[in-house]
């Protein structure tokens, strides 16, 4: 953060006195969160068991939708052109805040496993949670909930809304929805994601845009006529090798990710249909999109060199997140209050069997601990969270629903989110964000120095042009490429 701006938001946090969030607010928001827990649990583990694809979570939604219509919400579904995203709303609009909670639910494809701590792929299944979205999804109803408990009991102004937000991995959900203008009138979002820590520090993360370069040739015999045939995987491994020599010339910090997502059905056939699946990211925006026109040219390059025709589909494309330092506070004293996960037998022995596993193993007892609050994490993911960031001021949290030293997307997270680990994480951050929300819901002042410091983190001549290129979302981007 440039010096000007650290010392705005000190003047700003230090005037307001900020309320000591995890302190003031009542009690009978965590009462409404912890009776729900064991009903959050089962939503959590139903996600689980069903894990679905980004823009394919119909059982994931329809879920979350049906516990927030029992809990009073109103729902507008299928909204922004996806059929599992989807708005609840409770409260009184136009009166007091508007506070959203993101809830995200896909799952990632090729990562089945069983909730054990040994490496046990399931049967059948190719999908996996292991994000831990369906831990994401549960908890923020379990925190809504409990919010519109309080709202109605205290007679408080404001509006809580959840927004079902879906295909968060490379799909760009939010994207959509922020495009389409559902976010305009929501004062702050509140996010969170599991872990293996406990952490309310606030940060950057890579924006990113992801696509699919696909090639066509002409077939013929690999044997008999190769002169006749002009091979669609030349074309994708001529485009390979051309991004693998760019990784030298683009700026430090760029990360350039594929995987051959169709490379033809047999070897003595010249495939006359191959696609590489491509990510490019980096923390600055413009960097993203410099790079990913560069490999288009290439793509160009790679068909004229192997007589083929190339064509590129964007499917994604998110923006870095954009920090807020008042909103970290608010999101640190609501995690002290709460504190860490604490684990019992079960846990320890599930917990120290999967750490075998793990090459970096942490003490199992940093689960129960919090991590140093800083305004100024960087981060080296990207989420779609990022939007939202740079249209509204945002803050976000993780809690330790995974083993310490369990990397995300493996199977190790996996078999955490599925696991009672996994649940008392989740429950932890439902907790947190509904004092963090009700803190903020009683106070307008404090929305309003978030507000003033999101302003001058974007800049007076900041005008929000998404990175991603498309008009519809890629309902079918999950599915494999037809050979």
């Amino acid at each position: 953060m440039a010096w000007h701006l650290r010392i705005a938001v000190a003047v700003l946090v230090g005037a307001l006195a900020l309320p000591a969030s995890a302190a003031d607010a009542p009690d009978s928001v965590l009462a409404a969160v912890d009776a729900y827990a064991g009903r959050q649990a089962e939503v959590g583990q139903a996600l689980w068991a069903r894990p679905e694809l980004g823009y394919q979570e119909v059982q994931a939604s329809a879920l979350l939708q049906q516990e927030l219509r029992k809990a009073g919400f109103r729902i507008e579904a299928g909204v922004a052109g996806m059929p599992t995203a989807f708005v609840a709303r409770y409260g009184t609009r136009g009166k007091g805040p508007v506070i959203a909670l993101l809830a995200e639910m896909d799952a990632l494809p090729g990562m089945a496993q069983a909730a054990v701590p040994t490496r046990s792929p399931l049967p059948g299944q190719d999908a996996g949670q292991a994000c831990g979205h369906n831990l994401f999804g549960a908890a923020v109803v379990g925190a809504a909930q409990a919010v519109a408990q309080w709202l109605k009991a205290s007679g408080s102004d404001g509006e809580i809304r959840v927004y079902g937000t879906p295909a968060e991995e490379g799909g760009s959900g939010k994207v959509y929805l922020t495009r389409a203008g559902l976010f305009d009138d929501v004062d702050v979002a509140l996010h969170w994601h599991p872990a293996s820590a406990n952490s309310a520090a606030q940060g950057t993360s890579l924006a990113n845009i992801s696509g699919k370069f696909r090639f066509k040739g002409i077939a013929a015999h690999a044997a008999l006529a190769p002169d006749r045939g002009r091979s669609a995987l030349d074309g994708v491994e001529a485009l390979n090798d051309m991004a693998n020599m760019m990784r030298e010339h683009v700026p430090d910090g760029t990360r350039i990710h594929y995987v051959i997502s169709n490379g033809g059905a047999a070897p003595n056939v010249v495939p006359d249909a191959a696609e590489a699946y491509y990510y490019v990211r980096h923390v600055d925006p413009a960097v993203v999109r410099d790079v990913i026109a560069r490999l288009q040219l290439a793509a160009r390059g790679a068909a004229m060199g192997t007589g083929t025709e190339a064509t590129f589909e964007p499917t994604g494309g998110v923006y870095s997140l954009l920090p807020n330092d008042v909103l970290g506070q608010i999101m640190q004293r609501s995690l002290q209050r709460v504190g860490g996960v604490i684990y019992d037998a079960a846990d320890t022995a599930f917990a120290q069997q999967l750490q075998q596993s793990l090459p970096q193993r942490p003490a199992l007892e940093s689960a129960a601990s919090l991590e140093p609050y800083s305004a100024e994490q960087a981060g080296g993911a990207s989420t779609d969270v990022g939007d939202v960031s740079w249209n509204v001021p945002t803050v976000g949290l993780s809690t330790a629903t995974w083993v310490p030293g369990t990397p995300a997307h493996s199977w190790q997270a996996v078999a955490a989110s599925g696991a009672p680990i996994g649940a008392k994480g989740a429950l932890n951050a439902a907790r947190v964000l509904a004092l963090a929300t009700v803190t903020l819901l009683q106070s307008p002042q404090t929305v309003a120095a978030a507000k003033q410091e999101f302003a001058q983190r974007r800049g007076a001549q900041f005008r929000y042009v998404p990175l991603l290129e498309r008009a519809t979302p890629p309902l079918d981007y999950r599915q494999r490429a037809k050979e």
